[in-house]
């Protein structure tokens, strides 16, 4: 299957551009506050103690407060239907890269895992080094307490670390002895497929401790330990102080003996190095005062106090907004163990592709009963979970538990009626956001771009097409009552039967004749909705199977001899 490069540059083209800026700006950010640690002369008495350790922790610091900021923002629903909506987003591939903010949530979660457990390795390999490089002439920036001679002393050292919170170091005692660390470890394994579908509510809880992971992380860089030389023009690193040498009998370097011969005991080690620009034809720069070392004032806060203020005023907003309960209209029982709830709500506005919506003054939504909540919402909806449908009237609805809906929120399927041709795929429940556009259709199509609807179903059994027969049918005799027919091509494939069956009842005929058994040739129908549809850009728009949906992304990045360009757009409920 060849690839189409125009059609790939409008599917992939903007989320590669961007997670490249991304990439380019982590590896930035890595690489410049590597260089710092390691080549600053304000770090250079540390990084003659820490060594590489300390160029990789920072570095790997500075990612994590990158992301740590960034995670944020793809989670802010309000502010990404507001930038969907507004018209200041006129591009519709900012609109469609706006759409893969879960992915671009996941990617930064999955880098913050990574860089943490590099920064705290790192700072395993600092605490070492700690003890390993004690120097008593340099005590305001030692965290150790004595110089360790062997494994053991090393590890008694680690153990007095993690007890003195204000005055060892810093990534031991607060980052990973007490919790951060393994918190990011929590969040990883609990946001996996696995556990989100075998119990969500490990996932659902865990996630919201990220406000007491977003309190550690803050809190975790106020002990003050890594300290930078704030006095560089009186005490150039590496320089010789005479003064001290002769107080501390310390050693002097070979550059300096035959200007202070009284002063020399012994010569430096012959491999001990000294800062570049302080040693120039074998001369040594003096000086008269101690380096004075300064802490850190922390960072952490400055990169994630806006978007964690951004995201609390908006679950806030979120919480106002969804706190008065909804008026349940009717409660219907599908086929398929589906269940479908229709509400009342005041102030309550969905867009084509939010919300399954029969008229402008209630909406729906449908649930597939397929675990122990479902279950039991079911039972406490209906009276007696086997019967068809139910009407609430106003005075009984003091037997059914408040319902409290949040949103409507942006969904890709919003673009399904800026396309003038557009092919429509759902796969068993995932048709739910298809039924609004159906709505909208059924209320008036002239007003919107679309010319043309390919609507595909595929279900495992024939019931399940009950679920909007009626909506598919009022909408093909409406648009055949209109002389336009031809606007919609309704396809209904029926994945697993014994035999030919069809839908029951004479009102469904025009479905039946539309009804297929077995699986959608894609292939053949992409080349014939290509040839038909010339030189023109469709909009593919899937809710369904992973299987299915990697599948239509693959056709649409395919070339064609039609000169037909299709961009995919997709729903995710996970």
């Amino acid at each position: 299957m060849a690839v189409s490069w125009r059609s790939w540059l409008a599917n992939e083209g903007s989320k590669h551009l961007f997670l490249f800026f991304w990439l380019s700006l982590n590896v930035w950010f890595f690489w410049k506050t590597f260089l710092l640690y390691c080549r600053g002369l304000q770090y250079y008495y540390l990084h003659q103690m820490l060594g590489l350790g300390l160029c990789v922790s920072r570095a790997s610091a500075s990612v994590l407060n990158l992301n740590c900021c960034l995670v944020l923002l793809p989670v802010c629903r309000i502010l990404l239907a507001f930038l969907r909506g507004s018209q200041k987003v006129a591009s519709r591939k900012t609109r469609r890269l706006i759409d893969k903010s879960k992915t671009f949530h996941v990617t930064c979660g999955v880098t913050v895992c990574i860089f943490s457990a590099l920064h705290v390795a790192a700072h395993l390999v600092n605490a070492l080094n700690f003890s390993e490089n004690y120097n008593e002439d340099f005590l305001a920036i030692n965290a150790a307490n004595y110089r360790a001679l062997h494994v053991a002393a090393h590890l008694v050292n680690a153990l007095n670390f993690s007890e003195n919170y204000n005055e060892d170091f810093l990534a031991i005692n607060a980052a990973n002895y007490r919790g951060e660390d393994p918190r990011k470890l929590l969040f990883a394994t609990a946001s996996t497929y696995a556990i989100r579908v075998s119990n969500y509510d490990i996932f659902w809880y865990t996630h919201n401790l990220f406000f007491v992971f977003y309190i550690l992380l803050m809190l975790h860089v106020s002990g003050g330990v890594l300290k930078y030389q704030t006095n560089l023009e009186e005490h150039p690193p590496g320089c010789f102080n005479p003064n001290k040498t002769l107080l501390g009998n310390m050693t002097v370097p070979k550059a300096s003996e035959e200007l202070f011969p009284d002063y020399t005991t012994e010569p430096f080690p012959e491999d001990l190095t000294f800062p570049e620009p302080f040693v120039q034809s074998n001369f040594m720069r003096v000086c008269s005062k101690e380096p004075k070392f300064q802490p850190h004032f922390p960072e952490t806060w400055f990169w994630i106090s806006g978007p964690l203020c951004l995201y609390c005023v908006e679950r806030l907003y979120r919480y106002i907004r969804s706190n008065r309960p909804v008026t349940i209209t009717s409660v219907i029982s599908h086929p398929s163990n589906v269940l479908e709830v229709r509400m009342i709500k005041d102030d309550f506005r969905a867009k084509p592709g939010q919300c399954p919506t029969d008229t402008k003054a209630t909406f729906g939504v449908h649930l597939k009963v397929v675990g122990d909540w479902t279950e039991r919402f079911r039972d406490l909806l209906l009276l007696h979970s086997n019967q068809d449908a139910e009407i609430l009237p106003i005075f009984q609805q003091r037997r059914y538990p408040k319902l409290y809906v949040d949103g409507p929120f942006g969904s890709p399927f919003e673009e399904s009626l800026n396309y003038e041709v557009s092919l429509c795929v759902a796969g068993g429940i995932g048709v739910t956001p298809f039924a609004s556009v159906l709505n909208a259709l059924l209320d008036g199509w002239k007003c919107y771009k679309l010319r043309r609807l390919y609507f595909i179903w595929v279900c495992r059994d024939v019931e399940s097409f009950r679920w909007f027969a009626d909506l598919l049918c009022m909408l093909h005799n409406k648009l055949w009552q209109e002389n336009r027919p031809d606007y919609i091509n309704i396809q209904l494939y029926l994945s697993q039967t014994d035999g030919i069956q069809k839908i029951i009842g004479e009102k469904y005929q025009a479905l039946n004749s539309r009804l297929l058994i077995g699986r959608p040739r894609w292939k053949l129908l992409f080349d014939e909705i290509a040839k038909y549809n010339r030189r023109k850009t469709i909009g593919v728009f899937c809710c369904g199977p992973s299987k299915m949906s990697k599948i239509l992304h693959k056709l649409s990045n395919s070339s064609n001899p039609y000169g037909t360009r299709f961009e995919y757009n997709k729903e995710s409920f996970s």
